[in-house]
């Protein structure tokens, strides 16, 4: 099974199309390469033996055992330990994995082609078996590109006066098709090796054009990745630290009359399917959501109760109220993405499908508690970690035992580690990457709206009345 560094040399082969502070640079670029390291955790994951049943998974198309990043869920398990996965793997990065999209992906489009296939008399599940094949097989790191740009937010795709402004099919050809516009968003881009396309929304019958999936190398020709990176500030090597090798990256990425093969083409004009892949892409997604925010949500009160020991607080009533809201937050939506799993449903193709409204319920109530989180680390930190002088500072010979002096809490707590939890609180919270975190914490997988809108749109209030007028002795007409 490949490793981080075959990962690495297959993303140093690719052409240069990462568009990145004026210039156009390879995936050997040092900004990219934090992002890189994070997902590089998902191979490294694969040498602890103690996470074998949670890292692997037993590929339906093969019998063999595949990374579990590249796994189609046959059951209500496979949901689980992805969700388990989720959580370890975060836990370890100090962040989001990035690589849940591509799974994310191909499971939506599992269920998606064959639905399409048996409706229409298509053959897009057989090419998605064959992509996916050696999706699993090279054990590739896909990302998915779904949010469109979007235009005028009152207009339709067809009624746009600039038709791009949602990622259309402009020609086709025999042997493939050709693409235009752009997908916003698309974290991990930069360093994913393939791109793996899918509507944003649900389609009209006049929007053919926009109805279009697909998967294609990130570096295919007419593809360029408007990128900008995030990761924490660098430290000088006496306080250095495993948080400063992460980071991320996010681009806004251009089909510029892109040319997709007929075997990589998996919608071609069914609008009703390009909906209903929309919206199964994003239930994935929302239910690996409920494996990563607990992961985050585990960091910040663990910076919480770290900051509040080393000031001395730790035992005050008012930390522990605040520490409960935090472990509130990460096990119920934990525990809604575990009853998404246990409740899932089985599609005719094969594939597990999470339960709709644990899923969404999970993601919304994380995303409506993720600023409140931030509020109270800020709450017990106070306002050091926005304002702490460089570790250079902290080293120097001339002011640095004076840093030190000032920098004391508690007794038992020396300087440096004192310094160290200031300064992983500010990496978290107030560098560019915390606030990339911060907006990924409401907007990422769905903002809550969209979760109000799917519940909404399934959950049956009527029922809920009807068990109120039962008892209150209402007689329907």
């Amino acid at each position: 099974m490949r490793t981080r560094e075959d990962y690495f040399e297959s993303l140093f082969q690719m052409k240069k199309n990462i568009y990145l502070g004026g210039d156009v640079v390879g995936r050997d670029n040092p900004n990219i390469r934090p992002g890189m390291n994070t997902v590089g955790i998902t191979f490294d994951a694969q040498e602890d033996h103690d996470a074998a049943d949670i890292m692997f998974a037993q590929s339906h198309l093969t019998g063999e055992a595949v990374n579990r990043f590249t796994h189609i869920h046959r059951n209500s398990d496979d949901l689980l330990k992805k969700q388990k996965m989720t959580r370890y793997i975060c836990r370890r990065c100090g962040g989001c994995i990035q690589r849940c999209m591509g799974i994310d992906a191909v499971n939506a489009l599992s269920a998606i082609t064959y639905a399409c296939d048996q409706d229409r008399g298509t053959d897009y599940h057989e090419r998605f078996e064959a992509f996916l094949h050696e999706f699993q097989t090279n054990n590739v790191v896909g990302c998915c590109a779904q949010s469109d740009v979007k235009g005028d937010r009152r207009k339709r795709p067809h009624q746009q006066v600039d038709p791009d402004q949602y990622l259309r099919i402009v020609e086709k050809k025999k042997d493939g098709i050709v693409v235009r516009g752009a997908k916003a968003h698309n974290t991990m881009a930069p360093y994913a090796e393939e791109i793996i396309a899918v509507p944003t929304r649900f389609l009209t019958p006049e929007e053919e054009d926009w109805a279009v999936a697909f998967a294609i190398p990130a570096d295919t020709p007419g593809v360029k990745l408007l990128t900008r990176t995030t990761q924490v500030r660098e430290r000088v090597p006496e306080l250095d630290a495993p948080v400063t090798k992460f980071g991320a990256a996010d681009s806004m990425t251009v089909f510029d009359d892109v040319f997709i093969p007929n075997d990589r083409v998996f919608l071609c004009g069914e609008a009703e399917y390009g909906g209903q892949l929309a919206l199964l892409f994003a239930l994935y997604h929302r239910h690996s959501y409920t494996g990563c925010k607990p992961a985050i949500t585990d960091l910040m009160m663990g910076a919480a109760a770290l900051v509040a020991e080393y000031n001395g607080i730790e035992g005050s009533t008012h930390v522990r109220d605040k520490l409960a809201e935090m472990v509130s937050v990460a096990e119920l939506t934990y525990g809604a993405g575990v009853a998404a799993a246990v409740e899932s449903t089985m599609h005719p193709s094969g594939t597990c499908i999470p339960n709709l409204v644990y899923c969404n319920v999970g993601r919304r109530h994380a995303g409506m508690n993720i600023y409140h989180e931030y509020e109270i680390v800020c709450d017990l930190a106070g306002g050091l970690p926005a304002t702490l002088p460089y570790d250079t500072e902290f080293i120097s010979d001339e002011v640095g035992e004076l840093f030190k002096k000032y920098l004391r809490r508690a007794d038992d707590v020396s300087p440096e580690d004192q310094y160290r939890c200031f300064r992983i609180i500010s990496d978290m919270t107030v560098s560019a990457l915390g606030g990339v975190l911060q907006y990924a914490g409401v907007h990422g997988g769905g903002s809550p709206v969209m979760e109000n809108i799917a519940i909404m749109g399934t959950y049956d209030i009527e029922e809920k009345k009807r068990l109120v007028k039962r008892l209150a002795g209402i007689v329907s007409d």
